[in-house]
């Protein structure tokens, strides 16, 4: 921070080169002002780039009559209920939270998806599962949310979730809770 003073032109080149922000202004009351607002964007933005980081909470239905494919990979047609899904995304079942692997490809009418959101109705290959041992039509599938990530949906970031989101997240911990008690606690 300079106040009223001039900046040496080796410091300013130095502070260039190593990405350190100046704040220079003639005016006490503009220099802390300045300052504050440029905490608050890079703040903000810190906390953006967490949220986009974070594996969303995501409930699918597998639909009735939309197996394309059994296995190696299996290619099934769902709907998303909550929340959203995306390639490498591991899904699980809502029963008992049995890994079944993880979403290689999204797909709807012929066009590759990087990702799907709620409402949609699109196609998903998978490698690990088998329709009709490990998937069955009508099963509810959850996005298998990491427990870290699952603490900060349910913290932090509650508030940027939908309600659909937070009801498919609070499901999906409710679930997890079953097999370890104080999962995501």
């Amino acid at each position: 921070m300079a106040f009223d003073v001039k900046i040496l032109p080796d410091a300013e080149e130095e502070a260039q080169i190593k990405g350190v922000q100046i704040f220079q202004e003639r005016i006490i009351y503009h220099l802390v002002d300045n300052y504050l607002s440029w905490f608050k964007t890079k703040s903000e933005a810190k906390t953006e780039e967490e949220f986009e980081n974070l594996v969303k909470p995501g409930k699918i239905r597998v639909m009735e009559g939309y197996i394309f494919r059994r296995a190696k990979p299996a290619i099934l047609g769902v709907e998303i209920l909550a929340g959203r899904i995306k390639p490498k995304y591991v899904l699980v079942r809502a029963e008992d939270g049995e890994d079944l692997g993880e979403i290689q490809q999204i797909q709807e009418k012929g066009e590759t998806l990087p990702e799907a959101q709620q409402g949609a109705q699109v196609a998903i290959s998978m490698e690990k599962p088998v329709v009709g041992r490990h998937i069955f039509e009508k099963d509810l599938l959850y996005v298998k949310v990491p427990e870290p990530h699952a603490k900060a949906l349910l913290t932090t970031f509650v508030d940027k979730l939908t309600t659909e989101e937070k009801e498919a997240l609070d499901e999906y911990v409710g679930f997890m809770r079953k097999k370890m008690p104080f999962w995501a606690a």
